[in-house]
């Protein structure tokens, strides 16, 4: 069996910035062994695998430990692919998925995510994300993931997590948001993934479904542009729709390959 394979930069206009993503179209869903196998070869924090339909596309994310439940800068990526390399004519993408239906469309030189909205509400921080911490947040929050505040964008780059302490604990699909407001952007953030083989996700579009709500709530505006500081970089301009999230980003193709099975 031949598959092809498409590693997009997401959430960028330049390679080697934003979230690295392979994407593989499929006519069938391999055995589930199988495509988590090829995530570990592709050794990238997010494959996304999709099947079309007569109107529709099915999308699957695999990290090499996990199937996600989201994941956006993969879906941005197999956007990318299904407009730029296989010549989709529509206005609109929709995807079924674990998360129900996703819409993506077009925006000047934009993809435009329509995603699911997940206000974070206010929680305890566990004991062994405290103290693996240098620096502790002034607020905590949780949603998917934990949601962390800072007092500034100089104490988020400044973080610098213990990896092994946080191995510890199993936060399932979720992560660990850390943010606070920008110096140039709305607001900032990094994401950590306790027993991800990267702990530290590039751009994060599924942390933007808390990340958009809780800014949004706080700055008293809809319209938000984020910027999240790791060392690869991402934008997203963001829109708060209330119970969804509009996350607007760039993408570009790295490399376009074969897969032999």
């Amino acid at each position: 069996m031949k598959l092809q394979k498409y590693h997009v930069d997401a959430f960028t206009n330049k390679l080697f910035g934003g979230n690295p993503a392979c994407v593989i179209p499929l006519k069938d869903w391999l055995p589930d062994e199988i495509m988590f196998s090829i995530t570990k070869e592709n050794n990238l924090a997010e494959t996304a695998f999709f099947i079309e339909t007569k109107d529709e596309f099915h999308i699957r994310w695999f990290t090499p430990e996990v199937e996600m439940d989201l994941c956006g800068h993969a879906t941005l990526a197999t956007a990318h692919v299904i407009k730029k390399h296989l010549n989709y004519k529509g206005d609109v993408i929709r995807f079924q998925s674990a998360s129900g239906e996703l819409q993506v469309s077009f925006e000047a030189d934009k993809y435009v995510l329509d995603f699911p909205s997940r206000m974070p509400r206010i929680a305890e921080l566990p004991e062994i994300i405290s103290a693996s911490l240098n620096i502790q947040p002034k607020e905590v929050y949780l949603a998917r993931d934990y949601v962390l505040v800072y007092e500034s964008e100089e104490e988020v780059k400044a973080l610098n997590p213990d990896k092994n302490k946080l191995e510890q604990i199993d936060l399932g699909h979720g992560g660990i948001i850390c943010t606070a407001l920008g110096n140039e952007a709305d607001f900032v953030s990094r994401f950590f993934t306790p027993g991800a083989s990267i702990f530290e996700d590039p751009v994060t579009g599924s942390a933007h479904c808390s990340l958009v709500p809780f800014w949004s709530n706080r700055l008293n505006k809809n319209d938000l542009l984020a910027y999240q500081i790791s060392d690869r970089h991402g934008v997203l301009n963001c829109t708060n729709m209330n119970h969804r999230v509009m996350l607007r980003g760039n993408a570009i193709t790295y490399s376009v390959g074969e897969i032999y099975l």
